[in-house]
């Protein structure tokens, strides 16, 4: 005869993996997969007059001035991993991630850290995604978002500035150089500029659907609100430097740096 021993000890082993096996199919039904990431690098020597145009489809965008004379790029992939393939022409450095993998429609996202010489021309696109410029000091700053995205302007000191993004906040924290060209287009977000209070420059404004215009304390006699406080010009100092910021859906305000 069997002991009821002998048979109790089978029956809770088996419970025990039936147990272990429906913890294991739960973990496999409720797991969320993490996307592959492969990592890019690559450094080029720059000389005193370099730019920087890069096209990105989406992803973040940062670039950093540093007082090296070198430019680094690094690049977070996601999967399915998109082609890079920067180029070095004419001192301008080119990286177009849309043209590399033209055809393709499953390519994942691109993150890039980009360390570049203060005096560089920073020119950069992207569909998506965020784009952030920090320190430089240079004849160019252009950064523009087809679609949703933020754009972070901070430490810069340059002679033209152009920010646009269709979704999304812009903030702009730098100098108004004298003879300097300036303009901010967005169609929803946010707009706001941070500038120094003696500043020299001539404005317009325009919130055409909000009217939402703050000039802060750079409110004084030279400005008028026109068209039912849709628009704001106005002259600032001696007006030597242009500054155009429309914002078709959002608001716009300006504070002391």
């Amino acid at each position: 005869m069997i002991s009821r021993s002998k048979i109790v000890v089978p029956l809770r082993m088996a419970a025990q993996t039936t147990t272990l096996l429906s913890v294991v199919f739960l973990l496999l039904i409720f797991a969320r997969p993490v996307p592959a990431q492969k990592k890019f690098s690559r450094t080029y020597a720059a000389g005193q007059n370099i730019r920087l145009q890069l096209m990105n489809r989406s992803g973040t965008v940062t670039v950093e001035g540093w007082n090296r004379s070198e430019i680094s790029i690094m690049a977070t992939l996601e999967s399915p991993t998109a082609t890079i393939v920067p180029e070095s022409v004419g001192g301008t450095i080119v990286i177009n991630v849309v043209r590399d993998n033209q055809g393709r429609y499953d390519v994942g996202s691109v993150n890039f850290s980009i360390r570049v010489p203060f005096s560089t021309k920073v020119d950069i696109e992207t569909r998506i995604g965020n784009l952030i410029v920090n320190n430089i000091n240079s004849e160019l700053v252009r950064a523009h978002i087809s679609s949703e995205g933020d754009i972070t302007l901070t430490n810069i000191f340059s002679t033209a500035v152009a920010a646009e993004n269709v979704s999304g906040n812009i903030f702009f924290d730098g100098t108004l150089e004298p003879g300097g060209y300036y303009r901010f287009s967005s169609m929803k977000g946010d707009i706001n500029l941070r500038i120094p209070f003696g500043a020299s420059f001539r404005m317009v404004a325009t919130a055409p659907s909000t009217r939402s215009i703050s000039l802060g304390a750079f409110t004084n006699s030279n400005t008028n609100y026109l068209a039912d406080g849709r628009r704001v010009v106005g002259r600032f100092g001696d007006g030597s430097a242009n500054l155009t910021v429309t914002n078709q859906r959002g608001s716009i305000s300006f504070f002391r740096r």
